[in-house]
């Protein structure tokens, strides 16, 4: 086995694997991590070049974010998965970042815990559904993608600046304000997802909530992932009758961040940026 650099051409294959597990992935977010950090992502192929996992990550400004590790059935318990994170951990460090991010599953705990990664947090994953059903009517204005508050916001919850990933997913969404806070309502396959979502406190982030909820068509799923230790968020997801669809855990490695979970109520997105 050989580990390569993740190529464009990499992208439909990593999808087939990750629709068999049931993730959450799309083509722009490979195409921004390639074009970001393509020195952070990895593809395991063998001797007759077929592939047989992968791995991705995005470096921030101090920080940076694994993602999207993947081993292909017929290939896995002979140590690439490890290879393969060692790989992208070793990159990461090499380009300079202080700390490292990852969510994990039950399954990954122990590759990750031996690697000298800690938990922080759980990471909740919330599901709910649009409530428009007027055409035409919106409760709150978008804001322009470039607005400073968001870079902010997003830099104090997560004790770095992660100006690439606000940008681009942002972009792509429709972006709403309400005084200190913003959330960014933006397509996942079928459904929509709440995230970057990011506010002082209730009275700020209730508002934006139903208003996002609002620009959702009626039906449609929501969904959003948010940090267990924001107990406001849990109380504000409950009474807008959202419910808990799983959750995994928030890991880093290296210098420990100046987290805020209290202001983070949504992230940037399902798993492979952060």
């Amino acid at each position: 086995m050989i580990i390569e650099p993740f190529r464009i051409d990499d992208i439909a294959p990593f999808l087939e694997l990750a629709a068999a597990e049931g993730w959450v992935a799309e083509p722009w977010e490979f195409e921004f991590l390639l074009a970001n950090f393509p020195e952070g992502c990895f593809t395991v192929r063998g001797v007759t070049g077929e592939t047989a996992g992968f791995v991705t990550s995005l470096r921030h400004d101090r920080s940076g974010w694994i993602g999207n590790l993947i081993v292909a059935h017929q290939f896995r318990g002979i140590g690439i998965g490890e290879a393969l994170f060692r790989k992208v951990l070793e990159a990461l460090f090499d380009s300079g970042v202080e700390t490292v991010w990852l969510t994990a599953s039950k399954s990954g705990l122990p590759l990750y815990q031996k690697c000298g990664f800690s938990r922080i947090d759980t990471i909740i994953r919330w599901s709910g559904s649009g409530r428009k059903r007027l055409a035409g009517h919106e409760t709150m204005p978008a804001c322009d993608n470039a607005d400073p508050l968001l870079n902010d916001i997003d830099s104090r919850a997560w004790g770095d600046r992660r100006a690439a990933l606000v940008a681009v997913t942002a972009g792509r969404g429709k972006v709403l304000r309400h005084e200190s806070g913003f959330v960014v309502v933006q397509p996942v396959g079928d459904d929509m997802q709440l995230g970057p979502f990011s506010a002082p406190g209730y009275s700020t982030a209730d508002p934006l909530l139903k208003a996002a909820l609002n620009t959702i068509p009626s039906g449609t799923k929501v969904c959003m992932d948010a940090p267990a230790s924001n107990r406001t968020a849990m109380l504000l997801f409950n009474r807008n009758r959202m419910r808990i669809t799983g959750s995994n855990e928030l890991m880093y490695a290296g210098v420990k961040p100046a987290y805020r979970p209290e202001l983070l109520y949504g992230l940037a997105t399902m798993g492979s940026c952060g």
